[in-house]
């Protein structure tokens, strides 16, 4: 078993972190942001750009990072979950813009990195969409492809790659293809939190550590025993909404679960390819995700879990069964690892919304913005909805203010629909990460008849869509 740790990146990072202060005594401050990870943190970032006298003052329960935003796989997306679906009835000329918008993410975030002179490691590579392992998500590949098109996207944005193609990038065991796309590049996420947190404490925001947030309301939070009055109260808690009575019912708690190994030497790397920082996964149901990290490892997830309840896990020493799921799965792409160590083991928890959408909520009458339920696709979304609650508390008219994933002056209890009570979450959960696994060991069975795997991939889709129709089935 792997020794326990917060993350490959935290440890990596270790050297980067500073000592910040407790909170003591009361405060009374404009803004109060609850959490020093991506989406607190890019919050108070453009707050201060746009407003730099406003007082401002983070509240973190453990440490800058300490959450998802160190913790993930590294990708910073230039697209955010559902948007196809979310931009469907808006105008064509709106629509682009947004399009353009999002994907523009990564340009955007590296302009701040350059400003802030953030080194987290940033590689634009783009993302390979694979299909592999078995020949029916060549099928699910173009399915996705055909789907992009039809939503606006064209071939510079999301190009379909033969396997010949694919092997001038990557090189796996038993491809078909892949789609490619630039909005993509890669971070070194620890280092950006921590960067981040640098930058703002320069420009004036406190950022207290070990200041557990105990309640919050309209104008006022305890913090760690202390009373601050704010006149914005911002919750930045994402999968940590477990913890907080008003958003636990509205963004459930899911844990996503990785693996790194050790440095790879230089002619395994020719052998895999990965040269400029590409991020790649398979085009399957078990969510696999990876990349070459800037110390050349192989960073590899995998679809995570959930605890019955809904509830927070803490200990992320991954247990022998998760360890080896993923480590079979990275094999199965990458069989001449089977003598490589894996150094490191982790995870995080991370926010769903009931209609797997994320939000950015402004609520003038309560003095509330939040937002949250990025499903595993939080770098590039907390940037996007930190820019966005800036600019929903300083009443700034903008393109993305106006987004359909943007909510105003509505409570929390209003805009978003509140998670079904256990067992019913729990058992919706299970049956469905139960079909997923079925269905990719009938597929990836090269013996299983033409029936059986027709069977095991229609019982994936059908179960999935019994939880939601919402619900990613790719």
């Amino acid at each position: 078993m792997l020794a326990p740790t917060v993350s490959l990146w935290m440890d990596q990072a270790e050297h980067l972190r500073v000592a910040r202060k407790r909170v003591e005594g009361p405060h009374d401050v404009d803004v109060a942001i609850i959490g020093a990870g991506y989406t607190g943190l890019w919050t108070a970032w453009y707050l201060k750009q746009h407003s730099p006298a406003l007082n401002i003052a983070i509240f973190e329960a453990r440490h800058v990072g300490y959450g998802a935003s160190g913790r993930n796989g590294g990708w910073l997306l230039g697209r955010i979950l559902g948007e196809e679906k979310m931009l469907a009835g808006w105008s064509e000329p709106e629509r682009s813009a947004l399009m353009t918008e999002l994907k523009g993410i990564p340009d955007r975030v590296a302009q701040v990195l350059v400003q802030e002179g953030i080194d987290c490691g940033y590689r634009k590579g783009g993302v390979l969409t694979c299909a592999a392992r078995y020949p029916e998500q060549q099928q699910w590949l173009l399915d996705d492809l055909k789907a992009l098109y039809a939503h606006g996207h064209s071939e510079e944005d999301y190009r379909l790659l033969s396997a010949h193609e694919l092997s001038q990038q990557l090189r796996m065991h038993q491809v078909y293809g892949a789609i490619y796309s630039p909005h993509c590049a890669t971070i070194h996420p620890a280092k950006l939190a921590l960067g981040l947190a640098a930058s703002l404490e320069r420009k004036g925001v406190r950022i207290f550590e070990n200041s557990r947030v105990e309640a919050w309301g309209k104008g006022v939070l305890t913090v760690a025993g202390h009373p601050v009055s704010a006149r914005w109260v911002v919750p930045c808690v994402e999968g940590y909404a477990a913890e907080s009575k008003a958003l636990r019912p509205y963004q459930l708690t899911v844990q996503s679960l990785q693996i790194a190994t050790e440095p790879l030497s230089a002619s395994q790397w020719d052998e895999i390819g990965l040269y400029n920082g590409q991020a790649a996964h398979e085009c399957s149901r078990q969510v696999t995700y990876f990349h070459r990290s800037a110390d050349d490892r192989l960073v590899f997830g995998a679809r995570g879990s959930y605890r019955f309840g809904g509830k927070l896990r803490e200990q992320f020493q991954l247990t022998e069964a998760e360890l080896s799921f993923r480590r079979n799965l990275m094999l199965e792409l990458f069989p001449q690892l089977a003598k490589t160590p894996i150094s490191h083991g982790w995870g995080g928890n991370l926010g769903m919304t009931r209609n797997f959408r994320p939000y950015m909520l402004c609520d003038e009458a309560s003095g509330v913005a939040c937002a949250g339920g990025y499903g595993g696709e939080g770098v590039g979304a907390s940037y996007l909805a930190g820019r966005t609650l800036a600019d929903l508390i300083l009443k700034r008219d903008t393109l993305i203010s106006r987004a359909p994933w943007v909510v105003r002056n509505q409570s929390l209890r209003k805009a978003l629909r509140s998670w079904e009570p256990e067992p019913f979450r729990w058992l919706g959960y299970s049956a469905v990460i139960a079909a997923f696994s079925y269905e990719d060991a009938v597929l990836a069975d090269p013996r299983s008849s033409a029936l059986r795997r027709k069977l095991s991939s229609a019982a994936a889709v059908g179960i999935s869509r019994l939880m939601s129709p919402e619900f990613k089935v790719g």
